[in-house]
């Protein structure tokens, strides 16, 4: 896996595969709110997915988590969304089926919530996700190839 150090953070090349983790791609568990699934990706797509989400004709997105190392972020997307996600360079963690719900508190151990869940958007579409997912690799790899 390909990592550069720009300013002190770290990120991770979309080209690279990522792999689920213990800590930070773990299901989702709690007893309150909507059931969920989770998509996790790197961190850099995923930062870049979370503005392209905020300016777009509908910015509704549902809860964004991070992992405490910040290599990862997870969207929480609704249940079944594992059965079709075949997202390059992601993974979906399948939860339904099992009672995990949104909880108020992150759910992973390890990780922060950088947009916390609310009342509007319980989670983020799917389609909605996997095209802002797509136009942020394309983004990271032209500002990657004009180095």
């Amino acid at each position: 896996m390909e990592t550069s150090v720009n300013g002190g953070s770290r990120t991770t090349a979309t080209t690279a595969r990522h792999r689920p983790t213990q800590d930070s791609s773990a299901a989702p568990r709690g007893d309150a709110g909507e059931p969920c699934d989770l998509v996790t990706v790197p961190a850099r797509q995923g930062l870049e997915a979370v503005d392209i989400l905020r300016r777009g004709a509908d910015p509704a997105m549902g809860p964004v988590l991070h992992d405490g190392a910040c290599d990862t972020l997870g969207f929480l997307v609704p249940p079944g969304t594992a059965d079709g996600w075949d997202m390059p360079g992601s993974a979906c963690t399948q939860t339904s089926g099992r009672g995990l719900r949104i909880p108020e508190e992150p759910p992973v151990s390890g990780t922060g919530w950088l947009l916390p869940p609310h009342d509007g958007d319980p989670v983020t579409d799917p389609a909605v996700l996997r095209e802002a997912l797509g136009e942020a690799a394309r983004l990271i790899e032209a500002a990657d190839n004009c180095r």
